[in-house]
This record gives structure tokens, C-alpha cells and sequence, in this order.
């Protein structure tokens, strides 16, 4: 039996100041936030205890990143936390809503359950999470070398707020990353076996946005993105609850180790993996649903159902240039430890491939993407 459901109440407000009249932070409220949103926020969190992102390191969260804001927060009496943010913050953010977090591994090992006592509150800050919509926290388990999700009802925000203004100032390599791995949650969770007739719905929804969104900067350059930044807020929320329900697949399942060790950003990692899972899956299984997908792509980029990634691939690469592997520093036999992982640590992901891939193939991926 498939089911389909969205459990937090998802609202948009127009700017920040609207959501501090409405959502009232005060002193119950642990704001967790990056810099860069402080300026929208100033003067209305009244005592509100804040910290901030860049306090905790740089990059994607890991588990020692979490266990030093344990240390700074597990002393404040706080009853809301409140993210305002890209995926670190929200990864992260889940975890602060827990009864316990601590020590982190054991969470994720399900040593310790994920027992929710507070109320949780997603802002995101880029159009392609999607995490405000879903139950999954994924980290880099430093010790292990590899990132791993651990994915729990305890993990739902209460609100997923959507506030465009906060997008206003998004760096250009941000957005790029992020809207693109939106467009991969919602094409991988389009092909997955526990995809629905309703994910499908919001899978193509945001298909449509995000295509039609790059056709129109592909035309007129990068800028022609900025009054289209509230539609592409929406369609990474419509992406997060296709993926939230029908899981994601190879692409990040592939993406995981190799984006640990060499600390490139989740949605670049899930880039340049992207196209050469879809061709695999295209060669070893033509007629099911990928064939419907690229029907849908191919109408709204403009192509033969048969050049359909190749179209895709020089729509992307007008967005952000496509790197090969080897350039972010990955060797040869990388990718045979890439591919061992990929088979006996990313199951959870894996089980939603759109049809199985075997050892040596995934190996033929990481090799097509190394050079």
C-alpha cells in the first residue's frame, strides 16, 4: 500500500516582518540562523537566545558541528526553535528539536530514539532543500567519511514558513546548486517505486517551474532568475514533498561519499552525478516511467524524446558549468571506495533507485563523471 501525506502546515509570508507578528518569537525561542538572514530579522526576535551558523564551522553539517551547538544550547531552557536557513541550518535544526541529540552518532546508529518535546519552526533561505517539508536530517559522519540520513517522524517541522524576501540577496552559485538539486529531488522521487499519483503531481510541478525558470535566464542571463525567486521557493517546497514521500535515489545515494571527502556542496555533488544516473537507468529500463519523464522534459526544453539529456545537459550547463570529478581533486581508486559505499551504506536510498543497479554499474557512473 502507497500512501501520501504532508505534515507540516506550510505558510508564506511576504517578509520577515510578517512572520514575527504572526509567529511572535520571544524568550521559549531558540533561533538558529546564518548571518547573512540577520539583518531581516533585526530588532523582532525580542529575547529570543540566537546563534548563529558561522559560529560552527563552514560547509555541509556534520556531527561534530552538532555536538558543539549541544554544548551551547543544552543548557537554555528553551521550548521553539525556530531555523532560519539553507540545509546545514536545517539539517542541523531537526536535531535541536529532539528530547536528546547527544552524543550524535548513537542518534543516528538508533541507539538513542529521536523523541520530539519542542516545537519546530523551517524557514529556508534557497529555493532547493526542500528538508522544511520532510523528516530527514543527513549529516557527514566525520569518523566514517561518508554523509548518512537518519530519517524519523520526530524530524517534521510543525511550520514550514516561506518567506521570499529572504531569498533576495541569495548568492548566484547558491541559487544554481540549490535549484538544481531541487530539480533532482523532484525527478528521482518522480522515478521512484514509492512514487504516487500525488507525488507525481508535485514532482512535475516543480519540473515545470524550475526548466521554465533556466529557459528564461538561459535567454536573457542570470538576472531574469530575480522575479522568479518566489516561484522557485515554491517549487523546492513541491520537490521536498515529492521526495519527502516517494525517497530520492542513485544520484544522491552516489553523491554521499564522494561529496564528504572532498567537501563539495550537496546540490554541485548531486550535479555532476545527475545526467549519467539517468542515462544508466534510460539504457537498462527505456519503457516505464523514465519514457514518460522525458516526455515531460523534452516538451518543456524543446527536444527529441531521444537527445532528451543531451538537451538537459546544455540547458544545465548554461545554468553552472558541469565539472568532472577528477577536477574536485578525486582519484581513480576513489571511486572504487565511492562504489562500496554507495553499496553498503546508502541502502536507504538505493531502495528507491528506479531500478536496481548492480556493482559494476555504479562503478561505470562514477567512471563516466571522472574524467
Amino acid at each position: 500500500m502507497k500512501q501520501f501525506r504532508i505534515v507540516p502546515k506550510i505558510c508564506m509570508c511576504g517578509t520577515a516582518d510578517e512572520f514575527c507578528r504572526e509567529f511572535k518569537p520571544g524568550a521559549d525561542d531558540l533561533v538558529f540562523m546564518g548571518k547573512s538572514s540577520e539583518k531581516y530579522f533585526s530588532g523582532k526576535l525580542n529575547d529570543a537566545h540566537i546563534i548563529f551558523r558561522s559560529d560552527y564551522g563552514k560547509g555541509e553539517p556534520t556531527d561534530v558541528m552538532v555536538e558543539k551547538i549541544y554544548n551551547d544550547v543544552k543548557n537554555i531552557p528553551y521550548k521553539r526553535v525556530i531555523a532560519v536557513g539553507g540545509g546545514t541550518i536545517v539539517d542541523a535544526a531537526k536535531l535541536l528539536a529532539l528530547k536528546t541529540f547527544h552524543p550524535v552518532l548513537d542518534l543516528y546508529d538508533k541507539i538513542i530514539p529521536a523523541q520530539r518535546d519542542k516545537q519546530l519552526i523551517i524557514i529556508p533561505t534557497t529555493c532547493g532543500t526542500g528538508s522544511e517539508v520532510t523528516n530527514i536530517s543527513i549529516l557527514e559522519l566525520t569518523a566514517r567519511h561518508t554523509k548518512m540520513g537518519l530519517a524519523d517522524d520526530a524530524l517534521f517541522a510543525d511550520y514550514a514558513v516561506l518567506i521570499p524576501e529572504l531569498l533576495s540577496d541569495l548568492p548566484y552559485q547558491f541559487f544554481a546548486t540549490s535549484s538544481i538539486d531541487a530539480l533532482v529531488h523532484a525527478t528521482e522521487s518522480y522515478l521512484s517505486p514509492k512514487a504516487t499519483a500525488f507525488s507525481r503531481e508535485f514532482s512535475i510541478k516543480a519540473v515545470e517551474i524550475i526548466l521554465n525558470g533556466y529557459i528564461q535566464m538561459q535567454k536573457y542571463g542570470p538576472d531574469a532568475r530575480i522575479p522568479l525567486m518566489e516561484q522557485f521557493l515554491s517549487a523546492s517546497t513541491y520537490a521536498g514533498i515529492a521526495f519527502g514521500n516517494a525517497g530520492t535515489g542513485a544520484v544522491h545515494a552516489m553523491s554521499y561519499s564522494f561529496g564528504a571527502k572532498y567537501h563539495v556542496p550537496h546540490g554541485e555533488a548531486n550535479y555532476v552525478l545527475y545526467t549519467a544516473v539517468f542515462k544508466k537507468y534510460q539504457s537498462l529500463s527505456p519503457d516505464g516511467d523514465i519514457k514518460k519523464l522525458n516526455s515531460l522534459i523534452s516538451s518543456i526544453i524543446k527536444c527529441r524524446n531521444d537527445e532528451v539529456y543531451e538537451a538537459l545537459e546544455r540547458l544545465l550547463n548554461s545554468i553552472l558549468e558541469k565539472k568532472p570529478m577528477c577536477t574536485y581533486g578525486v582519484t581513480e581508486n576513489d571511486l572504487a571506495e565511492f562504489t562500496e559505499n554507495t553499496m553498503t551504506k546508502q541502502g536507504r536510498l538505493t531502495a528507491n533507485n528506479y531500478c536496481p543497479l548492480n556493482t559494476e554499474q555504479v562503478f561505470e557512473i562514477y567512471k563516466s563523471v571522472y574524467l
